[in-house]
């Protein structure tokens, strides 16, 4: 558990420090929101095949993996469908931290619930290693994450302590979750290899709904697709590491 804990902060607190650059400068540029983007769709998309899909076939069989990948895959597109999405390009006419503003910060707090379960299932997993594994890609999908919130509130008229505040409180929803999804999968043994492929399915779903269409658009999809390729040779190094 005291892993877990540790792995699921630091990766929550990773929204964080996606929020820090805003703390100096009021945007970023296309290129380098296209490149960061997929270089976290690269880390994910290997942290799901090479990770996640082998060690849930492994402990559980390939119909819990089929069941609990699928299960992933569409509560993300429950949730992508009934809570509302961050736009910031689109919202220029935001203007004060209102009830839309209110909305939006509880959507990502619900978004991030996910998130923590894959944590904390991939902790309780007999593989060591792969709960780093997860931690590292999870976070790294957060940076992202947080720099569009930052956006988000700073466009609300936000002051900076309140939005560091603001995104704190949503990364530290992904802790209690992964607390959940570890105790769960602890105490029901046959729930693990369930929710690594959950987490597999969450996390793919997120990669070719949300993050590679995002980085695909801006005329940078060259420099987003090498970004893509470094990020997933990254996290197999990374597996290679702690396997």
């Amino acid at each position: 558990m005291e892993e877990a804990l540790i792995g699921s902060f630091i990766s929550a607190m990773a929204t964080v420090l996606g929020a820090v650059p805003l703390l100096f400068v009021q945007s970023l540029s296309e290129k380098w929101k296209d490149v960061l983007i997929a270089f976290t769709a690269g880390i994910m998309v290997s942290a799901s095949t090479f990770g996640l899909l082998p060690q849930a076939l492994k402990e559980s069989g390939l119909i819990p993996l089929t069941l609990g990948l699928l299960i992933g895959v569409i509560t993300l597109d429950l949730l992508e469908k009934n809570i509302p999405h961050i736009d910031v390009e689109h919202k220029r006419g935001i203007n004060s931290f209102d009830n839309k503003s209110l909305l939006v910060i509880f959507a990502l707090f619900i978004h991030n619930i996910p998130e923590g379960l894959s944590t904390g299932f991939s902790y309780a997993s007999i593989n060591g290693g792969l709960g780093h594994m997860v931690a590292i890609a999870i976070g790294a999908q957060n940076i992202p994450e947080g720099l569009v919130l930052a956006i988000f509130l700073i466009h609300s008229k936000v002051s900076k302590f309140k939005l560091m505040l603001i995104v704190t409180l949503t990364g530290l929803m992904e802790v209690l979750s992964a607390i959940v999804g570890y105790s769960a999968a602890s105490f029901v043994a046959g729930l693990i290899g369930y929710g690594l492929a959950f987490a597999s399915g969450a996390m793919l779903f997120i990669v070719y709904k949300e993050l590679i269409p995002e980085t695909h658009g801006h005329g940078y999809e060259r420099s987003a697709t090498y970004s893509f390729i470094i990020g997933l040779l990254l996290m197999i190094y990374i597996s290679h590491f702690f396997g």
